[in-house]
């Protein structure tokens, strides 16, 4: 348990929270954690949480001006997703996993590749469908959450598992909310 990944843990609660609230000053805080979180899951030895890290980086510079340029007076208009999107983000997300997680078994000392191969492309998933403001975002938070809190517990990543069960209430907070939010001013897209 390392003051860097207590640090990063509550700069993710914090970037979450105000991602719940659909805050554009998340961004500041999720570019910051996932520097540190990237040093965090290297030093575990779980290499896609690690390079998931600079995804995430690329991501949230998008998603910070992409959330700029959407802001209006009552905040980040978010929307739901049509039925033909969401089946095709599921099955780039599964082959996605299996390619990757393939490739980490296959070629890494990696020690859990299909478990952190989900966590990694839910996760790319999760944070592109968040960065363009879908609610969808939410369920695959709550799942990802689901699967990295057993993880990271077993890999002595207890901050961070404890964090990720924290996340898994502001993911359910944030699915309510952003739903609630898109029925009252958006059409399916």
């Amino acid at each position: 348990m390392s003051q860097l990944e207590w640090l990063a843990a509550v700069l993710v609660l914090i970037n979450v929270a105000l991602v719940a609230l659909r805050s554009v000053w998340n961004y500041p805080f999720a570019l910051i954690a996932v520097s540190l979180y990237a040093v965090v899951f290297f030093d575990a030895k779980l290499y896609s949480d690690m390079l998931l890290q600079g995804f995430f980086f690329a991501l949230n510079l998008y998603g910070w001006a992409a959330w700029m340029r959407a802001r209006n007076d009552s905040g980040v208009p978010v929307r739901f997703m049509s039925v033909p999107a969401r089946q095709g983000w599921a099955l780039a997300t599964i082959v996605a996993w299996a390619g990757w997680s393939f490739a980490m078994d296959r070629y890494t000392d990696a020690v859990a590749p299909w478990i952190d191969g989900a966590i990694a492309m839910l996760s790319i998933t999760a944070q592109w469908l968040l960065a363009r403001r879908r609610v969808e975002s939410w369920w695959l938070w709550i799942a990802v959450d689901l699967i990295a809190v057993p993880l990271f517990a077993w890999r002595g990543l207890y901050p961070t598992s404890a964090v990720y069960v924290v996340l898994l209430g502001l993911s359910i907070d944030g699915l309510i909310q952003w739903r609630c939010a898109a029925a009252t001013g958006s059409a399916a897209i």
